[in-house]
């Protein structure tokens, strides 16, 4: 899709990144984001337009992406009068990399189809470095064809790209994701707090064992920031949270049993009342450390 218009709607701290990755593989880019100044700040930085609303920053474009917060926040920038689906002309495809419910993807695709418009629900995983290197982890639900029309789009920011089936299976391959996540810096957390407490040397310790069976992404990145107590370096309590309630609201429709998760989650909650609440998530530790 090199050479296409497109354009981006939410530039945080992934979106600002991504968009400028397809801005630099030569797409025209057009972006909208709640707040105007930072919109323009991409544009001073990569060129393109910036637009007051979706639905004039989607007008004319091949392929909208979208990267926003929450359920609502992807309702309000996709739906109503001003929203991307009324600017959107037929054919073209809407990605959304929001991590959100595989309820409001199905919601969604089904407007969608309803317009005469494709949508794909593709959360990513890697954090704000993965967007800023273009080394995400995108896992995509929706119609294959639509899959096939936006890949090349999505691999200018990706390392790995995925069709993992109809409109919600790329949200709930998300909620996978985030499962395993919150079980590998819980038990990351507990076994550097207990190899400090023990006396070990714990660099030799962590550098032993990463090299066997307990080895992971969690271990190689963040141990020894955990054992220094320092949790500004990836995605926030606030968010994994948010996250796990769809999770576990999730489990709750298909009778999955998360008791780990579960309880996973009222540990991030006593994070935040510790004031943790944008500390990155391994920041588990802390319970641990300072109790």
């Amino acid at each position: 899709m090199t050479g296409k218009t497109a354009a981006f709607l939410g530039l945080g701290v992934m979106g600002f990144p991504m968009a400028g990755h397809l801005a630099k593989a030569g797409h025209k880019v057009t972006v909208y984001n709640r707040t105007p100044a930072k919109a323009q700040d991409w544009v001073k930085k990569h060129g393109g337009t910036a637009q007051p609303t979706p639905a004039k920053a989607v007008a004319g474009c091949d392929i909208v992406f979208s990267c926003v917060g929450n359920d609502d926040d992807l309702r309000s920038v996709v739906l109503g009068s001003d929203g991307a689906f009324a600017g959107m002309r037929k054919g073209a495809i809407l990605v959304d990399h929001t991590t959100a419910s595989a309820e409001v993807a199905r919601e969604l695709e089904a407007e969608a189809k309803r317009k005469g418009l494709g949508f794909l629900d593709a959360p990513v995983s890697g954090g704000q470095a993965g967007a800023e290197n273009g080394q995400l982890t995108i896992m995509v639900g929706g119609d294959a064809a639509t899959y096939a029309s936006a890949e090349p789009a999505m691999k200018v920011y990706a390392k790995a790209c995925t069709h993992m089936g109809p409109a919600g299976a790329g949200q709930l391959t998300k909620m996978v994701n985030q499962i395993c996540i919150a079980g590998l810096v819980q038990g990351l957390s507990e076994a550097v707090n207990f190899a400090m407490k023990a006396g070990l040397d714990t660099d030799k310790v962590l550098a032993t064992i990463s090299k066997g069976a307990a080895q992971s992404w969690q271990m190689e990145n963040r141990w020894k920031t955990m054992a220094q107590g320092k949790f500004d370096f990836g995605f926030a309590v606030d968010w994994m949270r948010k996250d796990l309630g769809i999770c576990l609201a999730e489990a709750k429709r298909n009778r999955a049993r998360l008791p780990a998760t579960a309880l996973i989650d009222q540990f991030y909650a006593q994070v935040q009342a510790r004031g943790g609440n944008r500390w990155d998530t391994s920041s588990l530790i802390h319970l641990l450390m300072k109790d």
